[in-house]
């Protein structure tokens, strides 16, 4: 008998944690579906038809709108079995000032939380019947900052992530009628594009004394999307190296 596939979808998945993520669940046995604002490079050793990646911008309306039908219409019926939350960005100044709020663009803010918060409720909603159908789980990816002042990470981004974490719990509890798992992972500092040269000087308060890489995070995903967190739902792990004890 022909074992069906579990299909996951993961944004922001042409760099860093996203990559690494569709990576590993192509490893495990699953399809992916991912987007991005740019193509994504082909994932050595594994067949091109297990994953397929779609042009988006999640901040256009349109863009999302198109995303969430052509991912409905891939899926031709079949169960979604995950949906994470990867895409974010967190802005940066052009001479690396932290950005608070007192010298942040507002617009600036708005299309943080359109990202950030607004973009993984929308797709939440989107894929709701489809992950229904699979007894699917969310995983929303948060971070460290939305927990405590960071001093790298701008006010909008640790604001944006908090508010996030909120989202994660009050998903949890709604989606719990649809048996839909709800979670979250709170990466610290991993090693990827976003990271800059000063962030070495944070390494000391990290106990495990090294930043962390996005397979350390995409591990933790593949975990609350998985039968082995059947029983997990609103929780937040933290992929920190123990950082967020400090």
């Amino acid at each position: 008998m022909k074992i069906e596939r579990k299909t996951v979808v993961v944004t922001g998945a042409s760099r860093g944690i996203g990559y690494a993520t569709a990576s590993l669940f192509i490893a495990r046995g699953w399809e992916v579906i991912s987007c991005a604002r740019n193509p994504i490079a082909q994932i050595d050793g594994f067949d091109p038809k297990l994953i397929t990646h779609i042009i988006a911008d999640l901040t256009d309306t349109d863009s999302l709108d198109n995303f969430i039908k052509e991912v409905n219409s891939l899926l031709e019926g079949r169960p979604l079995s995950a949906l994470v939350n990867n895409a974010g960005i967190s802005p940066k100044s052009h001479n690396s000032e932290r950005l608070g709020c007192l010298n942040g663009d507002l617009d600036a803010w708005r299309d943080v939380f359109e990202l950030n918060f607004f973009v993984p409720l929308k797709l939440a909603r989107g894929f709701a019947s489809s992950l229904h159908k699979g007894q699917g789980a969310i995983v929303n990816l948060t971070s460290i900052a939305g927990h405590m002042i960071h001093p790298f990470a701008g006010s909008a981004y640790s604001s944006s992530k908090a508010a996030l974490s909120a989202l994660t719990r009050e998903m949890a509890n709604e989606f719990a009628a649809l048996n839909v798992r709800v979670n979250a992972v709170a990466p610290g500092e991993i090693s990827t594009e976003m990271i800059q040269p000063e962030y070495e000087m944070l390494i000391p308060r990290i106990p495990l004394n090294r930043m962390g890489t996005p397979d350390d995070v995409a591990r933790s995903i593949f975990y609350l999307c998985s039968e082995d967190s059947s029983y997990v739902t609103g929780s937040e792990i933290w992929v920190t190296g123990g950082q967020h004890m400090s």
